[in-house]
């Protein structure tokens, strides 16, 4: 009866959902160009195919590593990526260009989906963490094709959400195949709420299975000669409205002190790039932005406005702070600066990624700030003690080495239940 509800109500507020899209397509032109995939109109899909979901840009950058290993053990398949976002989409394109098949996902009735099935044919639906839409998974389960919830987290909150639905929470986990959790407590978490404890994996996260490429390090070192080689340089990543201000007034405490500091801000959603790019002109920066394509050693902030390229751009830095975590957002993938072994501060908002972030700070790997006066004060003390600096990023580069070995876990899997 409450799938019934939750569909309908779907259907009625459905005009309402398209005209949002025609209007915000103004500012997202690729959106409205694929409006049609919203109700499943995709293009035919030839060939086996396995269907990966990741609803926006993190999941996307998480699916990465396993999405190149199962085209490489799986030769035959053709991978469809679908996505909520318009930067999604973008950031899946940059990774793979034509070697996936791209989609938005269709909008959650059963029509949209039965139709995105037709057309898709998926021999398996994986999906990114806990993306959990009711009728993509009742219509995909209803089809007889696998599904598999991997990387999956739960936390505390999103536990206490679904535990308002009880009878209806334990029905829908029962239609997955298999939950290859991030962490014990993860795990845990999704058993309280109804899944079959059979059908639960502690696979570990296949973020830690992020390496830095020779090529990806000799680029960080031409743009880091460009921008300034002996100039210390810190970056702001995944930074959301209302955190933005706060990291630039740190930074202007900091050039208090190094007055030759370089900010690299990098906002986590494009459609921000203009707005943070005022804000950095008001606040009395001299702002270059990574669009340009020029560079220079005057600039005093460098805005990471291209998608694509983060990874990059925080092997520039020496000090990295990851955003979503000054407000209550729940923070972001630390795990890309760690890699690089560069120090890793945070907000103290980070549920999203506790676990994560336990393990950095129990390696002894995070610095956890308050505010821009803390931010500031952390980020000048990582500069100015390079015994200090190294410290942390050896532990952190550490951390992520000792936790590796989840992607292949979560590929040997997904491939074993195909079998």
């Amino acid at each position: 009866m409450l799938r019934f509800v939750y569909s309908v109500t779907f259907r009625l507020i459905l005009p309402f959902v398209l005209i949002r899209l025609w209007w915000f397509g103004r500012r997202s032109p690729d959106a409205l160009k694929h409006w049609q995939d919203r109700i499943g109109l995709i293009p035919s899909v030839e060939g086996p195919v396995i269907w990966v979901h990741a609803v926006s840009v993190g999941e996307t950058i998480a699916a990465a590593p396993l999405i190149k290993t199962l085209l490489a053990r799986r030769p035959d398949v053709t991978v469809l990526m679908s996505a909520m976002t318009a930067t999604g989409r973008a950031r899946a394109q940059a990774l793979f260009g034509d070697k996936v098949r791209y989609a938005y996902s269709p909008y959650d009735t059963p029509g949209s989906v039965r139709r995105f099935l037709r057309r898709a044919r998926p021999e398996a639906l994986v999906i990114m963490e806990t993306e959990l839409w009711p009728n993509m998974i009742y219509e995909t389960a209803a089809a007889q094709t696998p599904i598999f919830l991997v990387n999956a987290r739960m936390s505390e909150r999103s536990a206490r959400g679904y535990k308002r639905f009880g009878h209806a929470s334990r029905r829908l986990l029962q239609q997955i195949n298999w939950i290859a959790a991030q962490a014990s407590s993860d795990a845990r978490r999704f058993v309280d709420i109804g899944a079959e404890e059979d059908g639960v994996s502690v696979t570990g996260s296949i973020k830690f299975d992020v390496r830095v490429t020779e090529a990806l390090r000799e680029q960080a070192a031409a743009l880091r000669e460009a921008l300034g080689r002996e100039r210390p340089v810190w970056i702001a990543a995944s930074t959301h409205d209302g955190e933005d201000r706060q990291i630039l007034e740190a930074h202007a405490r900091l050039r208090e002190r190094m007055d030759d500091a370089l900010l690299i801000l990098v906002p986590r959603h494009p459609e921000r790039f203009d707005d943070v790019a005022d804000l950095v002109g008001q606040q009395g920066f001299n702002l270059l932005r990574r669009s340009s394509g020029t560079v220079n050693h005057d600039c005093q902030v460098y805005l990471g406005d291209s998608m694509g390229e983060l990874m990059l751009l925080y092997g520039v830095a020496d000090v990295a702070f990851v955003g979503g975590s000054l407000i209550e957002r729940g923070g972001h993938n630390p795990l890309e600066p760690a890699a690089w072994g560069m120090p890793v501060m945070t907000g103290p908002h980070v549920f999203n990624f506790d676990d994560i972030y336990d393990r950095l700070e129990r390696g002894e790997a995070l610095v956890r700030v308050g505010d821009s006066g803390e931010l500031a004060t952390a980020v000048a003390d990582c500069l100015q003690n390079e015994a200090r600096r190294e410290a942390l990023g050896r532990h952190a580069l550490a951390v992520v080495d000792a936790n590796r070995g989840a992607l292949e876990k979560v590929v040997n899997g997904i491939l074993a239940k195909l079998d």
